[in-house]
């Protein structure tokens, strides 16, 4: 009996086919645009996701923040740095010192892998003739590169003593060696090149090339051979360009294999406060990458929903929709539904029929829905520059979220029908 009313489902469609899209239309917009924007939602989350955990999993961030203006202001979510201009700016007491880093190291010495330190020391233009490469120049320690995912395409990167001194050498993209030296990242190695950072004039010999990775943090727009990529150079180095005696606005903690460094981070930040009891303007915060990366994906979540929920009024139009034209089909075919009754056709049967039809109508335009949903989505992601991921679970509850809205909106209708006295039926014209 189930497998006759699609039968009769589905040639009901095909009597009527142009009819029969026009119901759907509400379905596929309302579960097309539920889809794109889950879609497109995913793919920034597994963007970001990816981007955090190639940062490491198990890095912890210290800055310093202003202080609240009041006990009850908000406190630091994790997400954003609060803004450095609400109060004084950052005078040299008020960074995190060498003297401070050294105590965490002693203090934290067995969970701690190391302490990453950066530094910037402008954006700038590497220049030979015609040729050209925009360049951020960063100087960062020794510890740098247990925090941050590089890959070295050619020569090596730069060693411990050449960080932790002020030598002229330099880590370079392989976006800088496409475009001053033929792409060819061995040609590179051991050639200087020549940076102009405002009215300053370096000279740096490179001893490595590195991939570059575009993320959410990096995202470029324009021709690629204007992207601009880091330039890394010994801390040392960055610090005698930029003539800095200050310490440092943010560091970052790598913890050891097995410390959880969300707990980690909450330690870390209650230890260096202890510098900045008698400051009055700055205080020290604290949070894990994976702290980071929860968050975040809960705000998406949130923002996903809320979109989604939106978006799924048309699917309440395309309900209504349907329950019209399953009342004009009863209609139409009332002289139908008396034959079948005086046949012996029961109630039930009769309302199962036409659940079925307005079900089938439904479940089709969700599929169609979802089809349109998952290539508007990838295609948004694609021209935002993050992979395409569909949530299979959101396309599993979108198909069934369009088949209920067949058996809510195809009860009424159906029940209608079933309830037909068949005499009545019969005499219909």
């Amino acid at each position: 009996m189930f497998i006759e009313n699609i039968r009769l489902a589905l040639s009901g469609l095909k009597a009527n086919k142009m009819r029969a899209f026009l119901t759907m239309l509400g379905i596929i917009i309302g579960i097309g645009s539920v889809i794109t924007i889950m879609t497109l939602g995913e793919s920034v989350t597994s963007s970001f996701t990816s981007s955090m955990q190639s940062l490491g999993a198990n890095n912890v961030t210290v800055a310093i923040q202003p202080k609240p203006e009041d006990e009850e202001a908000d406190s630091f979510s994790g997400m954003a740095f609060m803004a450095m201009g609400r109060g004084a700016m950052p005078q040299d007491k008020d960074y995190i010192t060498d003297e401070m880093v050294s105590a965490l190291r002693e203090t934290y010495g067995n969970e701690l892998m190391g302490i990453s330190i950066s530094e910037s020391a402008g954006d700038g233009r590497a220049e030979a003739g015609k040729l050209y490469a925009n360049v951020s120049i960063t100087g960062v320690n020794s510890d740098y590169f247990l925090s941050n995912e590089i890959t070295i395409l050619a020569g090596r990167m730069l060693t411990a003593d050449e960080l932790n001194g002020s030598r002229q050498m330099a880590m370079v993209s392989d976006k800088l060696v496409n475009n001053m030296f033929d792409g060819e990242p061995e040609a590179a190695i051991g050639q200087s090149i020549e940076v102009t950072t405002g009215d300053s004039f370096y000279s740096y010999t490179i001893v490595g090339v590195y991939e570059y990775v575009m993320s959410i943090y990096n995202m470029q727009f324009g021709a690629e051979k204007d992207i601009t990529t880091t330039l890394y150079i010994p801390i040392g180095a960055a610090r005698a360009a930029t003539h800095s005696t200050a310490g440092y606005s943010s560091i970052t903690a790598v913890t050891a294999r097995g410390v959880d460094s969300t707990r980690f981070a909450s330690r870390i930040e209650r230890f260096l406060n202890a510098y900045y009891r008698n400051n009055r303007d700055y205080e020290v915060i604290a949070f894990s990458m994976e702290s980071m990366v929860s968050e975040f994906a809960s705000v998406m979540d949130t923002i996903e929903t809320a979109i989604a929920v939106i978006a799924s009024i048309s699917l309440l139009v395309g309900g209504i929709g349907v329950m019209n034209i399953m009342l004009v089909s009863i209609t139409e075919r009332t002289r139908e539904i008396g034959t079948c009754k005086a046949l012996g056709a029961t109630n039930s049967s009769i309302r199962m029929q036409f659940i079925t039809e307005a079900v089938i109508i439904c479940l089709i335009g969700g599929l169609l829905g979802v089809t349109l949903g998952v290539t508007a989505g990838s295609l948004a992601s694609k021209a935002f520059g993050f992979p395409a991921r569909a949530s299979a679970s959101s396309i599993v509850i979108a198909l069934f979220f369009s088949m209920s809205i067949g058996v809510f909106f195809g009860y009424y209708p159906a029940n209608k029908a079933a309830r037909m006295d068949p005499i009545n039926a019969l005499r219909y014209e």
